[in-house]
């Protein structure tokens, strides 16, 4: 199993009885250590189904499937392989029952939540909601609920969102609907609250692996320790593998309190660095390495690379944004025409290997102009995502409203769309009828004395669309394997008349057929996801069959249909964030000033007046937020393989205006030797071009001679 790995690697897939933290450096082959110790630990006779492998996006888990199941075969579709909100989703479906939750329940969206939130705030303003919705995820994932966070708010806007958080967990309940941050804090719960559902759950669990392990928040290293808690701490079955100088997410309550805490609860535990980098040349890591110097260190690393020196990291300077972008695109061009970058027979030059990586998305425009003028294709990641289209949100909230009849935000949506002679008035004297009896809308609708309140007519078409949902409910749980599924949601979609229903609310065909296109693209998704027979890249694929229903509870964790995405030959274009865990032969990291990257960081102790305990605290938060953005920086510059180029502008746009801007001092802090690093891609262009030309001439001439 250790073929072809280093000595820092073997050790880490070979140390298998107590607990271990793998400190992965950027490139240095994580995902290759984990896949290898799940088939190690399966060698040495652990059953595959108490193997838990848990990432933190489900693109890297779908990754780490395949890498796995190449690695080991057959078994590895036994080991659980999930995100951590999944993993939770399978906790409560087994045993939410505890906590009054029925396995069927709903998981709302970012938008359903919104709308809760807006009715249980009295509030019809969405930015308001927005905070509330912020502030009430941070305190979930610090593992308060409304009465804690009522009892520790600061100010009268924390006391008002602790009590709108109040009101939004007992409508929750009422709807039998979690939000994603329940799907840490509920199975937390379980976990400490309940011992026979955590001996359960622990017995399962032979060894825990934890993917990117700095991005963990606190909730989530509770629910970590306690699934790994049957044993004596020096004897916890758990291999956590991560990178503190990769830490980017602490606006999300991702902490590095984890890691050093990691230590002192488990003191046995067994800390393995791996420092030898697989993805740049030296010249880029030592800028990496330059960069994060200064930052404190929990546990000291160095990167080395054993691919040569390689090209110098180059600094590109320019008037403006616009003037940035088109000395990108120049950048992007003079790379594609020389002839040098020959390695191991690859030249790297399809517009797939090149990134533009920048700080926040409005600084995305500039490059999409000067991409677009140039004929050169790209995409920009991190835009919107397919779950978030409408009418894919329309869709899903049939399913959801099939797998679980008391959401009511699902069957508010469903009942409206398309239109079926059920107006607001209607709904809204169910509502009130619904809130009065404590039903849910769809309970309230077959209610006997709902009569009383409400029309024949209104009636009659409540009962009838609250039979279809419950035939539909049943046809779906009877329908299993990617055929039939696809052909009952093409009759359902013919029967709600959603293709006309696009149609009607578009003024241009052209995108009323775009959504449909959408639509079908979703509905193929959905069925591949129910299994059976399925014609692949690769030929014919046995999977696991599910019906629908099953498929339709797990909507809402599936929140990227990344299965389906192609690998384009183009240009990609992305946030630092976003960028995390990718790389590309020549990356440009651009918009590097003070002000973006680092991002405003204010003016710390300096402006305040106060206490100097105030000062201090000013202080130590600014030192933190400088110590994120140079990780960000550590992360931009590390997505490189072959070539970094690092650019910046004189002036910058803020608001309506332009303002002078500086270098950003990670410039400085990465240590390049000024002589060899300035460059203006434009003469180098056309230095080629006129290369080219003197080529061009220099054959003809000798194709004349020969005549």
């Amino acid at each position: 199993m250790a073929h072809g790995l280093n000595l820092a690697q073997q050790e880490a897939v070979n140390y298998m009885h107590g607990p271990c933290l793998v400190l992965a450096g950027a490139g240095s082959g994580k995902t290759r250590v984990i896949t290898h110790k799940i088939g190690r630990l399966i060698e040495a006779g652990m059953p595959p189904q108490k193997i838990a492998a848990i990432t933190f996006t489900n693109k890297a888990a779908a990754e780490m499937r395949e890498r796995a199941k190449g690695l080991i075969g057959r078994a590895a579709k036994d080991v659980v392989v999930c995100t951590f909100h999944a993993l939770g989703v399978r906790m409560l479906r087994q045993d939410g029952a505890v906590l009054g939750l029925k396995p069927q329940f709903s998981i709302l969206d970012s938008d359903d939540v919104t709308g809760i939130l807006k009715d249980a705030g009295g509030s019809t303003d969405v930015a308001t909601a927005r905070q509330w919705q912020w502030t009430i995820s941070a305190w979930k994932s610090a593992g308060l609920n409304a009465e804690q966070a009522l009892a520790q708010a600061a100010d009268d806007n924390e006391r008002v969102t602790a009590i709108v958080m109040g009101r939004y967990e007992e409508r929750l309940t009422a709807y039998q609907s979690v939000d994603f941050d329940d799907l840490i804090s509920l199975p937390l719960k379980l976990l400490r609250d309940f011992d026979a559902v955590r001996q359960k759950w622990q017995s399962m669990m032979g060894h825990v692996l934890v993917d990117e392990y700095q991005d963990t928040n606190a909730t989530q290293y509770e629910v970590l320790k306690l699934l790994v808690g049957g044993n004596p701490a020096d004897g916890a079955r758990f291999t956590a593998v991560g990178d503190d100088d990769q830490s980017i997410y602490g606006w999300r309550g991702a902490t590095l309190d984890n890691l050093r805490k990691l230590p002192v609860d488990f003191p046995a535990l067994k800390v393995i660095k791996l420092e030898q980098n697989y993805r740049s040349t030296s010249a880029i890591l030592r800028a990496a390495n330059n960069v994060i110097g200064p930052n404190p260190k929990l546990f000291p690393k160095t990167l080395f690379s054993e691919l040569g020196e390689g090209e110098p990291v180059r600094v590109v300077d320019a008037d403006n944004e616009e003037h940035e972008a088109e000395r990108a695109v120049a950048r992007i061009q003079s790379l594609r025409a020389e002839g040098t970058l020959l390695q191991e027979g690859k030249q790297y030059k399809e517009f797939r290997d090149f990134a533009v990586l920048y700080r926040a998305n409005h600084q995305a425009k500039p490059f999409e102009k000067a991409l677009r003028k140039a004929g050169i294709p790209y995409k920009v990641s991190g835009g919107q995502s397919f779950f978030d289209r409408a009418e894919i949100r329309d869709l899903c909230a049939w399913f959801r409203l099939w797998a679980n009849n008391d959401d009511d935000p699902a069957f508010l949506r469903a009942v409206t769309t398309p239109k079926r002679g059920i107006g607001h008035t209607t709904l809204g004297t169910l509502g009130v009828f619904a809130t009065q009896y404590k039903l849910s809308l769809f309970e309230a609708l077959f209610a006997s004395s709902l009569g009383a309140v409400l029309s024949a007519k209104a009636l009659g078409s409540l009962h009838e669309f609250g039979r279809y949902i419950n035939d539909l409910q049943y046809r779906a749980k009877h329908t299993e394997g990617a055929e039939a599924a696809k052909t009952f949601m093409m009759d359902w979609l013919k029967e709600i008349g959603y293709e006309q229903h696009l149609l009607d609310g578009e003024d241009s065909e052209k995108v009323a057929a775009a959504k449909w296109g959408n639509v079908l693209e979703f509905c193929d998704w959905m069925a591949q996801r129910c299994g059976g027979q399925l014609d692949d890249v690769a030929g014919v694929t046995e999977r696991e069959m599910k019906s629908l229903l099953e498929v339709a509870q797990t909507i809402a964790l599936l929140s990227t249909i990344s299965e389906r995405e192609k690998d384009q030959d183009v240009v990609t274009l992305s946030t630092l964030h976003a960028s995390k865990g990718l790389e590309w032969p020549h990356v440009l990291l651009v918009g590097v000033t003070e002000g973006m990257l680092p991002f405003k960081l204010g003016d710390g102790a300096d402006s305040l007046g106060g206490s100097e305990k105030a000062h201090e605290s000013a202080n130590e938060d600014m030192a933190q937020r400088l110590q994120e953005e140079r990780r960000l920086m550590y992360v931009g510059i590390t997505r490189a393989q072959r070539s970094l180029a690092v650019s910046w502008t004189r002036r910058r746009k803020k608001g309506r205006e332009m303002v002078t801007a500086l270098p950003s001092r990670f410039i400085s802090e990465m240590g390049l030797d000024q002589a060899t690093v300035r460059e203006d891609p434009r003469e180098k262009l056309k230095a080629l071009r006129a290369e080219f030309a003197q080529k061009a001439l220099n054959s003809a001439a000798a194709a004349a001679q020969v005549r």
